[in-house]
C-alpha cells in the first residue's frame, strides 16, 4: 500500500510540477489572507488544543489514520498524534463540538480544506518526506512550542534545507510537496494547527484536476469513517 501511495504521489506531483512554479515558503497574505483570523485567536486554539491533550492517549497515530505513512510516523518509537475535526472537505462533528473556536473559524474560511490539532512526542523525528500535491498548501499554526536549551523554539521543522523555529503564535504558509522533515529536540510534546488550504491561481485544468483528487480522497475518508469510525478521533 505504501509503495503504491508513492508511486500515485510522484506521478501527481510532476504533473503539478510542470503548471506550478512557486517557492517552498509564500507569502500568506496573497495566498491564504484569511491567516490572520487563526493567528488573532491563537490562544483560544491552544487552550482547545491543551484540552484535548488532557486525553492525549486517545489521539489516533498519523500512522493509524493512513498505514502509507508508517514510515515517516512509525519510524523511531515516538509518537506523533493529529485530532483531526476535518479532512478534504469532510467534517468530523464529534471532534469539531470539543473546538468550538476552531470551528467557527473553518466556518469562516471555506478555503481551508483539511484542520488538525498536532501533537508531536519528545524527541519525535519525522524523516524528509513531501505531499502529495500541489493543489493545496499547508499552513501552520504554533500553539504550545517547548523550548530549547538556548531559548528558542524546540522543534525545526526543515523545508527545502531550510530552518524554520514556529514559536507560540507563529505562523508559516509552506508548499509541503517540497522535502521537509520536522525534530522536535524538546523534552514536551509539541503542539500545532495544521490546515490545508487550496491553493488560489491556479490554471484552469489545475483546478478541475485538485477538484477530482479531493473529491476522490473525501469519497474514501467517507467510506474509512462509515467502516472504522475510530480512526478519525
Amino acid at each position: 500500500m505504501g509503495s503504491f501511495y508513492n508511486l500515485a504521489s510522484s506521478v501527481v506531483r510532476r504533473i503539478y510540477d510542470r503548471r506550478i512554479d512557486t517557492p517552498p515558503v509564500l507569502d500568506p497574505q496573497m495566498f491564504f489572507p484569511n491567516f490572520v483570523r487563526y493567528a488573532e485567536r491563537w490562544r483560544e486554539l491552544r487552550d482547545e488544543a491543551l484540552q484535548i491533550a488532557c486525553e492525549l492517549h486517545k489521539v489516533p497515530r498519523f500512522h493509524d489514520l493512513m498505514q502509507a505513512q508508517a514510515d515517516i510516523s512509525d519510524n523511531d518509537g515516538r509518537e506523533w498524534r493529529m485530532f483531526i475535526v476535518k479532512a478534504y472537505g469532510v467534517r468530523i462533528e464529534d471532534n469539531l463540538g470539543r473546538c468550538p473556536t476552531l470551528s467557527r473559524l473553518l466556518e469562516q474560511t471555506p478555503e481551508v480544506s483539511s484542520a488538525c490539532f498536532s501533537f508531536v512526542a519528545p524527541h519525535k523525528h519525522i524523516p524528509l518526506h513531501r505531499g502529495p500535491f500541489r493543489g493545496i498548501l499547508r499552513f501552520h499554526l504554533g500553539l504550545s512550542v517547548p523550548f530549547a536549551a538556548d531559548g528558542r523554539p524546540g522543534t525545526v521543522l526543515t523545508i527545502d534545507g531550510v530552518d524554520h523555529r514556529i514559536g507560540d503564535g507563529d505562523t508559516l504558509l509552506w508548499d509541503d510537496t517540497c522535502l521537509h522533515e520536522l525534530r522536535n529536540d524538546a523534552d514536551q510534546v509539541r503542539v500545532a494547527l495544521l490546515l490545508d488550504v487550496r491553493r488560489p491561481g491556479m490554471p484552469l485544468d489545475m483546478q478541475l484536476l485538485s477538484g477530482m483528487l479531493m473529491h476522490g480522497t473525501a469519497g474514501v475518508i467517507r467510506a474509512r469513517r462509515s467502516a472504522t469510525p475510530y480512526l478519525l478521533g
